[in-house]
């Protein structure tokens, strides 16, 4: 009995002890971006002459100045004239490609039409509130996606353990960044879990529904989206209910945009099509371009991005047949959205990072079952070193401050210290769970998630 009261106090104590670390670590970070770097970055737009280069909601402000015009004004929310309003409102005049330091990022309105039509009643509140409850409502509906990952994976956890978790994903940069700026990419991340919880319940036809709503911006869920069709389509006398909810919720929004703007889906094509042009590359061209130069990087990059294709396409249809609640489900799901964001989102785009949390908690939910090879836990010590170094190197420089004279500390070199994993972490939870569906495929290999904590 001694033995066993020891053994159930020690896991509390670590918990607690993670907890009260995490509580410090977030804290720090939260300092770092809301007192540090939005203050350093509202300088430099400043210096630029540029008013709200990093303003609270900018990413929002397209599609709630888009809303609100184009549905009261009927204008083309696509139209050079609504991007020059957009500019005028972010920046106080229209950007001018002849002059150096001016974004190279229009601001135009990139998301489908019936983006509008679902985000209206924001529009109709001034700016400065909506920006509010936006960020509110995203907030909490990060927490919640939380909650749908880890109940979709069966994984019970402590209330100790899952406030750790909250810590590290609200107060991560990527999260910090979405919510700053009003990301809506945050919104497709919880209808995304919400989709896949849903979908683990037997609930294809809201799980259809969410997962179609997320085509709001469709590069995030592409791949995923892709392997849900064809999963469905694999035993479509069980699954008919998934297909039919996604494609006839697709044909709602289409339509009823195209009544109202029935030119929009071309003038929506002619704005993707454009966004190569002043949009950072994908992040494995980001890595290519600093390792290989500027020369070879661009065909590097795209022979790497077809190549992440033809693995996306060849995973989805070999898996197609997986049990929703099974381990091969889970890692071709949490790889194919590990293969967008290396190979489909810009690389300026790290709020978009979230959907990696599905594949976060996996390792960590099937961690404890792992027959681990040195390849294997020298590349999670890896992971885990890039999670945390956000919070250490956080840390570190509030300590380091008053050490350092003005111009060191808000120097690039230091000022960015932890932001410096971020682009990192991405390809590490993508090689983690490809050795991780090798392993499996391998005799005796796990084929569920429903493994003992």
């Amino acid at each position: 009995m001694p033995a066993s009261d020891s053994e159930n106090r020690s896991p509390s104590r670590r918990a607690l002890l993670a907890l009260a670390l995490a509580m410090m670590g977030a804290a720090s970070m939260l300092y770092y971006h809301q007192r540090l770097l939005v203050p350093r970055a509202l300088e430099a737009g400043l210096a630029k002459h540029l008013r709200g280069v990093y303003a609270f909601g900018n990413d929002f402000y397209p599609v709630w100045l888009t809303s609100k015009q184009c549905l009261q004004q009927g204008r083309n929310p696509y139209s050079t004239e609504t991007t020059v309003q957009i500019q005028k409102g972010l920046f106080g005049r229209p950007l001018d490609p002849r002059i150096a330091t001016d974004p190279t990022d229009l601001r135009m309105f990139a998301h489908p039409a019936f983006t509008i039509l679902l985000l209206w009643p924001l529009a109709e509140l001034p700016f400065p509130v909506a920006r509010v409850v936006l960020v509110l409502l995203l907030a909490v509906m990060t927490l919640a996606s939380i909650v749908f990952w880890t109940r979709a994976l069966s994984w019970d956890l402590r209330w100790n353990w899952l406030a750790v978790i909250f810590l590290l994903t609200m107060c991560s940069y990527p999260t910090l960044e979405g919510l700053y700026v009003g990301q809506l990419g945050l919104l497709v991340a919880f209808l995304l879990a919400a989709s896949i919880l849903a979908l683990q319940r037997g609930r294809l036809l809201l799980a259809g529904i969410l997962i179609a709503l997320t085509a709001i911006k469709p590069q995030m869920t592409l791949l995923a989206g892709f392997y849900l069709v064809l999963w469905s389509s694999q035993d479509w006398r069980k699954r008919w209910r998934f297909g039919v909810a996604l494609s006839s919720t697709l044909l709602l929004l289409t339509g009823a945009s195209l009544a109202i703007w029935p030119r929009w889906i071309p003038s929506w094509a002619h704005v993707v099509l454009q966004y190569h042009r002043y949009a950072r590359r994908a992040l494995v061209g980001e890595v290519l371009g600093s390792a290989l130069g500027p020369h070879a990087a661009g065909p590097a990059t795209l022979i790497m991005i077809a190549a992440g294709m033809v693995v996306a396409l060849v995973l989805a249809w070999n898996n197609r047949a997986a049990a929703a609640d099974s381990l091969e489900f889970w890692l071709t799901l949490s790889l194919l959205l590990s293969i967008t964001t290396v190979t489909l989102l810009p690389g300026q785009a790290v709020y978009d990072h979230v959907i990696l949390l599905s594949g976060a908690l996996l390792l960590a939910r099937w961690w404890p079952s792992v027959r681990s090879t040195w390849i294997l836990r020298a590349l999670m010590a890896t992971g885990l070193a890039i999670l945390l170094w956000p919070w250490f190197a956080s840390c570190g420089l509030i300590v380091l401050r008053p050490l350092l004279s003005h111009q060191q500390f808000y120097s690039a070199a230091v000022l960015a210290l932890p932001l410096r994993t971020a682009a990192a972490f991405p390809f590490v939870v993508l090689g983690l769970l490809a050795l991780v569906l090798r392993q499996n495929r391998r005799p005796g290999g796990k084929s569920s998630v429903s493994v003992p904590v």
